[in-house]
């Protein structure tokens, strides 16, 4: 007897309602056919039609599964808004699935290889990034607040009472500072909790990976088939603590670092000062040396967090406490008090006060900054060097990194028997050569798994030449300075009323950060730029789709021709997107690398952008960093604003979700405190409910004998993963349908190792059945601009889009351009699921019978 076939379709990023995925158009009367859910829940939820019969030879079943980012109007919006700001550690976080070369078994990865290393070095840029975010609260904290607010003008813009550091005994020596360290704490504490709630939401899901042998393939062909790949939580939280931890120490070190150069400890104060140091230094060095060892670089499901995570839980609050205690100490014998070395009271009031035109910022801040972000530029450089070439490309990054310091010792007079630097030479002047000799790294040939196969189709190659993680983890990076800087220059503006740097009277941000607003101008520009490149592309595509529409004796009417010009729209959109993105993007980074070398000398050089020694033109380039920093400023409100509403409009939805959904479907191996994976709980699910089903009794009314995994844009990714977590003896009783698909032209390019051209016909052979036919059909429109064929030896079936130029079959108004959506209502989508349910019926067991 004929078996029961499901098609399970799974929506893309813009959260499509069920009704509009199971294809129920609205209809007068009470009586028309709604959802009803059959499974799972209102966040992740099966739904049906309740006009399906249960004798229906094939039932339609929508999987929904946008609540896990989109949400509902409420109040969790907020929230989710926030996941916004973590945007720089979420691309952080994907540049670790953009490595290529990863092995098939992520198990059988050491730390040695190509993929190992480069694993370990966008981990440590990971844990660098929250460093960043901790450095720009400290700054807030201990540097603007506690250092450069001395009086109650100052202290009174701030929200709370904190007017007391300006009087009594929190005027005195460096008490002010330990107060202002809470801030940066406080920020950690809540990066926390946060942390830990979406450690909970991901694993809401209750089902466990499996680890019997009979559940899993023999051999593992794709990382996607890893049984730990989306249960990592004991992971993240042992990450969680480095990078919180690490957070702490960086935040200790600030002011521990100032004051120990500003007044060289002795006595009571040096038996508390160093060993405090030490305490910070070893809680530095367990990370980094951690963060390539198994126990946090493998995902192994709900484990311990383990004696080393609380071994450096307990440093850090020593290293914390022993930095609060310093601080709250009298002054040593430095001989000038450390109050007298901050700004004078009274400078808001009257700029002409004796000392207020100097910078009194804290000593050794602007420099913190400037060398932890040229040794950002550095690891980024070595990122993409051994991502491309391999091992032997990070000797150019390591020597440069050796390099620079020892040049800047050099100048400063500190390396013993070695002749006099020249005068005019200067430590800023050698960081554009050091960064430039990292960068003879990104210049060596392509090799190992990177390098191009023969004969592969066109616009499939490797993206961005292999240097992928470094692309997108750069995109973090300046995205995080942005962040940093905006805040620091905001808060500076608040502190002295909206004029924060003029003069350098009063408090003053530090100098780094106006060079980044005039990076930022500069980087603005630079997009507009590309803007203008993508719409002369657009335009000639568009051109070339009109000529090719229109034959030569233009005998179509007008109307044909509007609408031919509406087609060609599409399509060159189409080639646009699949042809050159990819491309267009790889150019503006080059244009970020350019501006973080040129920045990090820049603010190795301590002087101000408007000093006419820079550029000759101070003024222009005084207005054009201030016009920068004023955009910084709002920069993270209108983030957060963007985010608001990608959860409660639609329309901004569709249009950024697709970045925000790219990069919260991979799990968290790389950065904890990113936006948690809604993959995480939505793979697990759709796993439960397809082997339920398909291991149901004979004689069960729920019984299915073949399901049609049926996904949409995004929804196509979904399925994959589910698929090749499924053992065999589920996968020969599963079709795949694709439709509105980037498995080859984007994903395959960015994300090698799992969809790459070599990794991608993994997914094919898992659903090849009898006679060698391939169970995986891929749709496509040339008027789509996110579908394209896949070419990894599936059915490729074109759609065609629209249906007709004008109107036909008594119809009045034109055939709709559908390009994105609509697939299942295609002719050829409803033919080709009549074939595969006939297939999918036939009795059971099916020639697959020799495959368990």
């Amino acid at each position: 007897m004929a078996g029961r076939v499901l098609e399970l379709r799974v929506h893309g990023v813009s959260n499509t309602p069920p009704a509009q995925v199971l294809g129920l158009a609205p209809q007068p009367g009470d009586d028309a056919p709604r959802p009803w859910l059959v499974a799972g829940d209102e966040v992740t939820g099966f739904y049906r039609s309740t006009a399906a019969r249960p004798d229906d030879s094939v039932t339609v079943e929508a999987y929904s599964w946008g609540q896990l980012t989109s949400g509902a109007r409420t109040a969790r919006d907020v929230e989710r808004a926030l996941w916004t700001l973590l945007l720089p550690f979420t691309l952080a976080n994907v540049a670790l699935h953009a490595r290529p070369g990863i092995p098939p078994d992520p198990g059988q990865e050491r730390w040695g290889s190509r993929s190992g290393i480069t694993a370990w070095l966008i981990r440590l840029f990971c844990l660098s990034l929250t460093g960043t975010l901790i450095l720009a609260a400290t700054g807030i904290g201990v540097d603007l607040v506690a250092w450069q607010c001395v009086d109650d003008d100052c202290l009174g813009r701030i929200p709370g009472p904190w007017e007391f550091l300006a009087h009594g005994w929190w005027r005195e020596d460096a008490h002010a500072l330990a107060a202002g360290l809470g801030i940066p704490l406080v920020l950690l504490m809540l990066l926390g909790l946060l942390a830990w709630r979406t450690y909970q939401y991901e694993a809401e899901m209750p089902a466990a990976p499996a680890t019997d042998a009979s559940a899993q393939d023999a051999e593992a062909a794709n990382p996607l088939q890893d049984h730990t790949f989306w249960c990592g939580e004991g992971q993240l939280r042992r990450a969680g603590v480095l990078h919180l931890c690490v957070g702490a120490a960086v935040a200790a070190a600030v002011p521990l670092g100032a004051v120990i150069a500003m007044d060289p400890p002795l006595g009571v104060r040096a038996a508390i000062a160093w060993p405090t140091v030490g305490l910070l230094v070893a809680v530095v060095t367990i990370a980094v040396v951690a963060l390539g060892r198994p126990w946090l670089s493998r995902r192994a499901g709900d484990t311990p967090l383990g004696a080393w995570s609380v071994t450096v839980i307990a440093l850090t609050c020593a290293g914390v406490t022993g930095t609060v205690l310093l601080l709250l100490l009298p002054d040593g014998p430095a001989g000038t008090p450390l109050a007298e070395l901050r700004p004078p009271a009274g400078c808001l009031r009257d700029p002409a006060t004796a000392g207020c035109a100097v910078d009194h910022s804290l000593p050794g801040y602007d420099w913190i900054i400037a060398w932890y972000g040229t040794g950002q530029v550095l690891l980024l450089a070595a990122i993409a060097s051994v991502s491309r070439s391999g091992r032997r490309a990070l000797a150019a990054p390591v020597t440069a990194a050796v390099l620079l310091p020892l040049g800047v010792a050099w100048i400063a007079g500190w390396l013993p028997a070695t002749p006099p630097a020249p005068q005019r030479l200067d430590g800023w002047m050698l960081s554009v050569p050091a960064i430039a000799l990292a960068g003879i790294g990104l210049l060596l040939p392509r090799t190992g798994p990177a390098a191009p196969a023969e004969n592969r189709e066109p616009h499939t190659d490797l993206g961005w030449g292999g240097r992928g993680p470094a692309v997108i983890a750069g995109f973090g990076w300046l995205l995080g300075i942005a962040y940093c800087s905006g805040v620091l220059y905001w808060v500076t503006a608040r502190l002295t009323d909206g004029a924060p740097s003029d003069d350098r009277i009063g408090v003053v941000p530090p100098l780094p950060v106006m060079w980044a607003g005039l990076a930022f101008a500069v980087a603005v520009l630079a997009l507009a730029g590309l803007a203008l490149r993508a719409g002369l592309l657009f335009h000639r595509l568009r051109r070339e789709e009109y000529a090719r529409l229109v034959p030569e004796d233009n005998t179509l009417s007008a109307h044909d021709r509007r609408r031919c010009r509406d087609v060609s729209a599409f399509r060159a959109l189409h080639r646009l997107v699949g042809e050159h993105a990819v491309r267009l993007v790889g150019w503006y980074a080059a244009v970020g690398a350019l501006l973080g070398t040129l920045g990090s000398a820049a603010a190795l050089s301590h002087l101000p952008p408007d000093a006419a020694t820079v550029t000759g033109w101070p003024m222009v380039v005084k207005t054009v960093a201030d016009i920068g920093d004023a955009l910084l400023g709002w920069l993270p409100v209108a983030i957060a604003t963007v985010g608001l509403l990608v959860y409660r409009n639609d329309t901004v939805r569709r249009s950024v979700g697709v970045f925000w959904d790219i990069g919260t479907f991979w799990p968290r191996a790389a950065h904890p405190l990113a936006p948690p994976s809604y993959a995480e709980r939505a793979v697990p699910e759709l796993q439960t409910r397809t082997a339920g089903l398909l291991a149901l009794g004979e004689h069960d009314p729920h019984r299915v004998d073949g399901i049609i995994l049926s996904g949409h844009s995004q929804g196509t990714l979904i399925c994959a993963a589910v698929i090749l977590q499924l053992p065999a003896r589920w996968r020969r009783r599963i079709w795949f349908f694709s439709y509105g698909c980037q498995l080859t032209r984007l994903y395959g390019r960015i994300f090698p190792a799992y969809f790459g051209p070599d990794r991608l016909p993994t997914l094919t052979e898992a659903l090849r059945g009898p006679s060698a036919w391939p169970g995986w059909t891929n749709f496509w429109r040339d008027t789509d601009p996110l579908g394209w064929q896949v070419t990894a030896g599936e059915r490729d079936l074109p759609v065609r889009d629209p249906d007709a130029l004008h109107p036909t079959g008594g119809e009045v108004a034109d055939p709709p351009i559908r390009n994105h959506s609509g697939y299942p209502d295609a002719a050829e989508f409803r033919r080709e699921r009549a074939r595969v349910t006939w297939l999918l019926r036939r009795p059971v067991p099916a020639p697959r019978e020799g495959v368990d």
